[in-house]
């Protein structure tokens, strides 16, 4: 087996977000099928609030960010980087990445950030072919993936 196709990753986390949000928005949805139950009737009312329901599992599958690790590899979702072309990785406090991701940002960066998470990670790029010059990760567990990126 080559190292590439080993299935074992060094890190996973996935950060889906916080079920505060998750009930805001659908108490927004729900006074919308509130809203369609009053003006179309109980069948209307039902269907709205099923469908607003799935919606909202398809808003949380859509919006949960995947990292995963391996021997060779850094995965985001469905973005990847060979860990060769990384660079230094510099874990980020709260403070440190608002400040990364609001004025000092690269618009040519890649960004794998979510609102509900404060830190993360700055991870320097250094493909000559590549114009990305870091990707900056939301993150929760800053100093496991910065350790699984050097090994």
């Amino acid at each position: 087996m080559s190292e590439s196709s080993l299935p074992n990753p060094i890190f996973r986390e996935s950060l889906a977000p916080p079920v505060w949000l998750l009930g805001f928005i659908y108490f927004l949805l729900a006074s919308l099928a509130l809203s369609i139950w009053a003006a179309l009737g109980d069948s209307a009312g039902v269907i709205s609030i099923l469908f607003f329901t799935v919606l909202l599992l398809v808003i949380r599958s859509k919006s949960t960010l995947h990292i995963e690790v391996t021997h060779n590899e850094l995965t985001i979702n469905r973005a990847h980087i060979e860990k060769k072309f990384l660079g230094e990785v510099k874990q980020l406090d709260s403070a440190q990445m608002r400040t990364t991701r609001g004025r000092n940002a690269d618009p040519a960066s890649f960004l794998a950030i979510r609102f509900w998470v404060s830190q993360g990670v700055k991870i320097e790029v250094k493909d000559s072919k590549d114009s990305t010059p870091y990707w900056l990760i939301s993150t929760k567990k800053g100093n496991q993936l910065a350790k699984a990126l050097k090994d």
